[in-house]
């Protein structure tokens, strides 16, 4: 693998950005402050911007590092965030990133998650060279599991009691999509791919 960090990626719709200090405002209004937004999540809502400030900064801060990855979903219609999307878990020895994801309410159903989701797999399998790529999600928020398959991903399993978020206790249900998924490939063809790509011949 080769960490690139969190660089700006494009889709038809979206601009995939890092965060920046200005970015606590709309986070907190967009989606941060919204318990239907939270619901399922493990983070606590924000009870006043003061803690979206925190985790901006936090986030900014963490942007030294290669292998951190936290983009702001930004419609290029809109120009301000409506959501955040990285790797919650990045581990080298079996080349795997577990992707976490959150949308403010006034733009699901719209397809922007998965946008950006699949973005990001196309990213992380091209660029980085990772094997693996996971997301889970409590059964009680299916549409969450549609966006992973939306995007690819394949259902792999559902773990019992698992997990935890602000319900509490719950189960956790895991997608993935393997390098072997995404490129159809050997592993040795894989890896000519990924040279050629880098060399800019493809």
């Amino acid at each position: 693998m080769t960490h690139k960090g969190t660089i700006m990626l494009e889709t038809e719709r979206l601009i995939l950005r890092r965060f920046t200090a200005e970015d606590a405002e709309p986070m907190f209004r967009n989606w941060a402050s919204d318990t239907e937004v939270t619901r399922f999540l493990m983070w606590q809502t924000h009870p006043d911007i003061e803690v979206s400030k925190y985790i901006t900064n936090d986030w900014v801060n963490n942007y030294k590092s290669d292998s951190y990855y936290q983009w702001a979903i930004v419609p290029k219609d809109l120009g301000e965030p409506i959501g955040s999307i990285g790797a919650v878990k990045v581990d080298d020895a079996t080349e795997m990133v577990h992707i976490g994801y959150c949308i403010g309410k006034a733009w699901w159903h719209k397809g922007y998650t998965s946008e950006a989701l699949t973005r990001l797999i196309k990213f992380f399998f091209e660029e980085v060279g990772i094997n693996r790529i996971e997301a889970r999600h409590d059964p009680r928020n299916p549409n969450s599991g549609a966006v992973m398959m939306k995007a690819g991903l394949k259902f792999e399993g559902t773990l019992r009691q698992s997990d935890r978020n602000n319900q509490g206790i719950c189960d956790a249900s895991y997608y993935a999509i393997l390098a072997e998924d995404y490129f159809g490939k050997l592993p040795e063809e894989r890896e000519k791919i990924r040279n050629e790509y880098e060399k800019g011949n493809i």
